[in-house]
């Protein structure tokens, strides 16, 4: 009886301890299932194929195109499918800088263009001569000599005027009888500007002069010479070209896209390098209406009152135009350096979370430029945080994680590289090894930095001959670049992936500067200059060269798709289009 009751309660026990389980682990698991889909749907967010700039909590339509949003793709990190991360390391080495985008007055903000002296074409003349014959005596020594009107520049010996002259003294004899002969012969000689004292000379000495004078119709500045001495010249033939320099021409290129900021009779500020102190006023006096395709610019044209004569033709002046202002009283601005180009394309980076080193490309649609910023006209917000300093090491990041770049527009790995860095796959070997960086600085000898500093040396000669357009200079220092690169010694590279790393870049170098030397064509040659950069700029990123290094770039070159090049100093000397637009460009990056 006893043992029954014990059964009875083992029973009963058992009966309590399932039903406890049923009860309370189903609803446990029901809570944690519920949990887990609400985190689940609370992480989910949603953005349009068309202009990711959109993310939404929840599924709906783009309120820009009005498309269906579709799921955003998120990695192991909880990162979206367009973000990557740098290490804090990373971010202090490279100097990466952010601003918060924010709304401004574009009133009162200046620009700032480039441009060179010219002479005024409208003071200018051409000093020609009347008649034919020998230039018996040129007393105009050399070009950029001064010569006031009046003053004796020639004596010419010439056979028609010789007889014209016997003419008049027979005439002068029988002008009575034959006045209309006479006042004919006299004509025919002011016609070949003999004044009235030299033909009255000539009748009353009634001798003939053999050789006859010839004087400046103007004043000015002898600005080319035509002629020498004992050169036969016809009628009508020019003889000197003279400038009046008391006003010149101040020609500025504008880009396409700040047209509509110019308009005849604005007020222009004048400074040059070669006068610190010196600022002149002008008055913008014309506007090409003609844009020059190849440039995307216009000219745009001050004159300027010259009377002390410290402008000279050629001479490289800047200008400041204040008081501009867009069509847009409030206007979303970026600064320049937070911008990169390639071809119609403006991208920037945008830090989503003010917290973490997260980034992702946005591609935006730029306005007019003001002074040193952007107008956004499109894919920026106001508060959103972007890139300002650093950019194209957060671009090169982003390429070789294999994600969304200026380059590499829809984020696959194992692009070609763009300007500076090669964009190849980077991959983690079986054993976890970590993988080599091909734009974090290798630790390297003295000694073959230096080598490669000899190689940097003549890419600077490059650089310096296709600003001049000097076509035979580029192929002779291509030349002198190919024989200082093949004695940089790789053996000096210790690490195994740094000096294969090398032996593609030195392959590449090799390639461009060969074609270089071999042709004479300035286009071509600055081409080929263009892949050149590419490789030595990332050649010097990971090996350095001891030396500060502007890596520079103009969105125009390269029929609008942009180049890069490297340079020594800070200011800015385009080489990708001679004297067109030699301070196109900005300084991008600064590689020490």
């Amino acid at each position: 009886m006893k043992n029954n009751r014990i059964a009875i309660y083992i029973g009963l026990l058992a009966i309590g301890v399932l039903l406890g389980w049923f009860i309370f682990g189903g609803v446990s698991n029901t809570e944690t299932k519920h949990n887990h889909d609400t985190v689940t749907e609370t992480n989910q967010m949603w953005t349009c194929s068309m202009h990711p700039q959109i993310m939404q909590p929840e599924a709906g339509d783009c309120p820009i195109c009005g498309m269906d949003l579709i799921p955003v793709e998120s990695s192991s990190e909880g990162l979206l499918a367009d973000q990557f991360k740098l290490s804090e390391n990373a971010m202090a080495l490279a100097n990466i800088q952010t601003s918060i985008v924010g709304n401004s007055k574009s009133e009162g903000n200046t620009i700032k263009l480039s441009g060179k002296i010219a002479e005024n074409e409208e003071a200018n003349a051409v000093q020609v001569s009347y008649f034919s014959g020998r230039l018996e005596l040129l007393n105009v020594s050399f070009t950029g000599e001064k010569v006031r009107k009046g003053q004796l520049l020639a004596t010419v010996y010439s056979p028609e005027l010789y007889a014209a002259q016997q003419e008049l003294i027979t005439a002068a004899s029988i002008k009575k009888s034959q006045p209309a002969l006479y006042n004919a012969v006299r004509n025919k000689l002011k016609l070949w500007k003999l004044s009235e004292s030299q033909i009255n000379q000539i009748e009353t000495s009634g001798k003939v002069k053999e050789n006859v004078p010839v004087y400046a119709t103007v004043s000015g500045t002898v600005s080319e010479k035509l002629v020498e001495q004992g050169d036969y010249i016809k009628q009508g033939q020019p003889l000197l070209k003279i400038a009046n320099l008391s006003t010149v021409w101040a020609n500025f290129d504008v880009y396409e896209n700040q047209i509509d900021l110019f308009k005849k009779g604005q007020e222009v500020s004048i400074t040059t390098n070669a006068y610190d102190n010196k600022k002149l006023k002008g008055i913008v006096d014309f506007i090409d209406p003609v844009l020059d395709t190849r440039t995307r610019t216009v000219k745009l044209r001050v004159v300027l009152n010259n009377k002390e004569e410290a402008f000279k033709p050629g001479m490289f002046v800047e200008a400041e135009i204040k008081g501009i202002r867009s069509n847009n009283e409030q206007v979303l601005a970026i600064p320049s350096s937070a911008v990169l180009w390639t071809g119609k394309r403006s991208v920037v980076y945008i830090k989503p979370d003010s917290k973490e080193s997260i980034f992702q490309m946005r591609n935006i649609i730029l306005g007019h430029k003001i002074g040193d910023s952007y107008e956004v006209l499109e894919g920026l917000n106001n508060g959103d945080e972007i890139v300002t300093n650093g950019t194209f090491t957060v671009d090169a990041a982003a390429q070789l994680q294999g994600k969304k770049s200026m380059m590499n527009r829809d984020g696959r790995k194992g692009i070609a590289g763009h300007e500076g860095h090669l964009g190849k796959e980077t991959t983690t070997s079986v054993n976890n090894k970590k993988p080599f960086n091909m734009n974090e600085r290798v630790k390297v000898s003295k000694d073959f930095q230096n080598q490669l500093k000899i190689v940097f040396n003549d890419y600077i000669h490059l650089k310096d001959a296709l600003v001049k357009d000097d076509s035979k200079n580029v192929q002779s220092g291509s030349k002198r670049l190919l024989a200082n690169l093949s004695k940089v010694d790789m053996k000096q590279l210790e690490n195994n992936e740094a000096h294969n790393h090398w032996m593609s870049l030195e392959k590449e170098i090799k390639i461009a500067a060969t074609s270089m030397s071999k042709t004479s064509k300035i286009v071509a040659q600055r081409m080929y200059f263009k892949n050149l950069s590419s490789y030595l700029t990332n050649a010097i990123e990971v090996f350095g060269i001891n030396e500060k290094v502007y890596h520079q770039f103009c969105p125009m070159a390269d029929d609008n798709n942009g180049a890069y090049w490297l340079s020594k100093e800070e200011k800015v000397i385009n080489p990708y289009f001679g004297d067109a637009m030699l301070t196109c460009g900005e300084v991008k990056q600064v590689i020490e």
